[in-house]
């Protein structure tokens, strides 16, 4: 697999995603294993070189091949795939701020992930809303992304509320709940249509199987980004609900995953699943409901569904030593 400029594709900071993801499972899980948290402080590192390498390519395309970049802009799937590099910068906030506790650096990668993410999160809606019409065999779980990435905004971004002051404290905590409100909703109608053409059409292609673990990304995310909006909030004195909402969301959760897993299985028996760039699509999304389920199990108390995440983590670091040593062999063998 060929990588060059011309035909970089934009889901390559999905592995960001990924990398950042297992990153904070392993430090969330650190406290029943010690050496998780060494794990996670080289995987700042390493996916902190990973965006740069990745940014290089990214820009050139930009510059010397507009066209194709525009091309992909406007593909009802491709396009999908661009706000990753935004996402794949709030994941990397995240890593600095709960990982390495460098609140400067996390900041500088939280302010343009944010603005970016925004960006993204209204023109790719745009250019779907103006096309004439989209085939339904168009519409994947690559659709969350944009709302997805809206809201990864709080995962750090309402730990650094506290960081700011004056008015500049309450326009961030504007556009946190703004991000996950408009984020959750937005994943609620693509939602619809996308479980719409699963029941309606034929599968994915196999390309883009591991797509169906996508949904498990706003549900993950969206949980921990909830519990964090809640308890960074002083001007919430009831934060119960809030809390209870987040357990319910992890609770959908669980049947999708359980879903994805029989879909993958189904996949490597009927069809096929060959490796792809796409495989990246099974790791971040298992990271956030990882993530998830270690908050939801602490903030109640309840050591079976912490125990629950600490099983899927050997899963989550699994695949993503296979899907890692695979692109490793694509990019330099072949």
């Amino acid at each position: 697999m060929k990588v060059s400029v011309k035909d970089f594709a934009p889901s390559w900071f999905a592995s960001v995603m990924g990398t950042g993801a297992l990153a904070l499972a392993s430090k969330a899980y650190s406290s029943r294993i010690s050496a998780l948290g060494g794990l996670a402080e080289f995987l700042v590192y390493f996916n902190t070189l990973l965006f740069f390498v990745l940014l290089i390519p990214w820009l050139l395309r930009w510059v010397k091949y507009t066209e194709n970049a525009l091309k992909d802009l406007k593909h009802p799937m491709v396009s999908h795939f661009y706000g990753t590099i935004a996402v794949a910068m709030l994941v990397l906030s995240a890593d600095y701020l709960f990982i390495l506790r460098k609140t400067a650096i996390a900041k500088a990668f939280w302010i343009p992930g944010a603005v970016l993410t925004i960006f993204f999160a209204l023109l790719i809606p745009y250019l779907m809303f103006v096309e004439r019409e989209i085939d339904l065999k168009s519409v994947t779980p690559a659709w969350f992304i944009p709302p997805v990435g809206l809201i990864v905004i709080p995962m750090s971004g309402a730990a650094l509320i506290s960081s700011f002051s004056g008015t500049a404290r309450e326009v961030a905590y504007a556009v946190n709940y703004f991000a996950w409100g408009a984020g959750f909703f937005l994943y609620l109608g693509l939602f619809a249509i996308v479980f719409f053409r699963f029941i309606r059409h034929e599968p994915m292609p196999c390309g883009m199987a591991p797509a169906v673990w996508i949904n498990l990304g706003p549900i993950g995310a969206g949980t921990s980004t909830l519990y964090a909006l809640v308890k960074a909030s002083d001007f919430l004195t009831v934060k119960e609900p809030f809390f209870a909402f987040g357990l319910i969301l992890w609770g959908f959760g669980v049947w999708w995953l359980a879903m994805a897993i029989i879909m993958t299985i189904y996949y490597i028996r009927k069809l096929n699943l060959p490796y792809s760039l796409a495989w990246w699509a099974f790791i971040f999304p298992l990271g956030a409901y990882v993530g998830a389920t270690h908050n939801v199990g602490t903030a109640f108390g309840i050591g079976v569904i912490d125990s629950f995440g600490f099983a899927l983590y050997w899963l989550l670091l699994t695949i993503w030593l296979v899907t890692g040593l695979k692109t490793a062999k694509h990019v330099l063998l072949e």
